[in-house]
């Protein structure tokens, strides 16, 4: 079961730049900065109250990110749902005939399991469905 808004992930080319702006913007500094290597990509997270934003720079030319930033530029790409149970939530979502765009759960970032659902099934917006690892990898 969906049970809150976990996070907006925005993309941007330079992470940099883009803390200092929503340093300004939240009135607050990011709260973690990592880089998920797997996915090609540098992460920020900004708190707003119970509101995470995510910021995602690309590291590699070939990561999601950066096609996305060729294709659409900066700005939403995708909101996550925290899951209380995400193989029960994927399996749930692919019975109702949604598309994920993995088999199995893959690390993110922020100790997340992570699952996005394909846009074209969901208005055009990437879905990321979310659940907090419980063991945190080496």
């Amino acid at each position: 079961m969906l049970t809150n808004v976990e996070h907006i992930g925005i993309a941007v080319r330079d992470i940099a730049a883009s803390n200092a702006l929503f340093a300004k913007l939240l009135n607050s500094q990011p709260y973690k900065a990592e880089t998920v290597e797997a996915e090609g990509v540098t992460t920020s997270f900004f708190r707003v109250n119970q509101t995470k934003i995510e910021l995602l720079e690309a590291t590699d030319a070939a990561s999601p990110i950066a096609k996305f930033l060729e294709k659409k530029g900066e700005g939403i790409h995708h909101i996550a749902f925290e899951v209380d149970d995400i193989e029960a939530e994927m399996s749930r979502l692919a019975a109702e005939g949604f598309t994920l765009l993995s088999e199995k759960p893959k690390a993110g970032a922020d100790n997340k399991l992570v699952c996005f659902l394909h846009p074209k099934g969901t208005n055009g917006v990437l879905i990321e469905l979310c659940q907090e690892r419980t063991v945190l990898p080496k």
